[in-house]
């Protein structure tokens, strides 16, 4: 397969879930269970992204340097309840400071 190929079958798919929600009973969208789904389901995303991101080598497989050093400092950063873009900042900083002094 190609990469345009798995770039339009994705598209399509994302296409026809679209259409599909338009086609879902009203009633099925407003009970109490998919209100938590949907209330979960940004929170689960957003944290495998942050996982594949932090631990996934360039390669495949798992890799350990400053990304997880700077997660960590951004985790400390929230419990410490510092604003998003704060927390955003000293992640970055902190990764980066660690690769400047040669931890990849």
């Amino acid at each position: 397969m190609s990469l345009w190929f798995t770039v339009l079958a994705a598209c399509a798919l994302a296409f026809v879930t679209k259409l599909a929600g338009h086609y879902v009973p009203s009633a099925k969208l407003e009970g109490r269970r998919m209100r938590r789904v949907t209330a979960l389901l940004p929170v689960a995303l957003l944290t495998s992204l942050v996982v594949i991101q932090t631990f996934a080598a360039s390669g495949g497989g798992f890799t350990v340097d400053a990304r997880i050093v700077g997660l960590a400092a951004a985790v400390i950063a929230l419990l410490l309840r510092a604003p998003f873009i704060v927390v955003v900042i000293i992640g970055a900083a902190v990764a980066a400071g660690l690769r400047a002094l040669g931890w990849n």
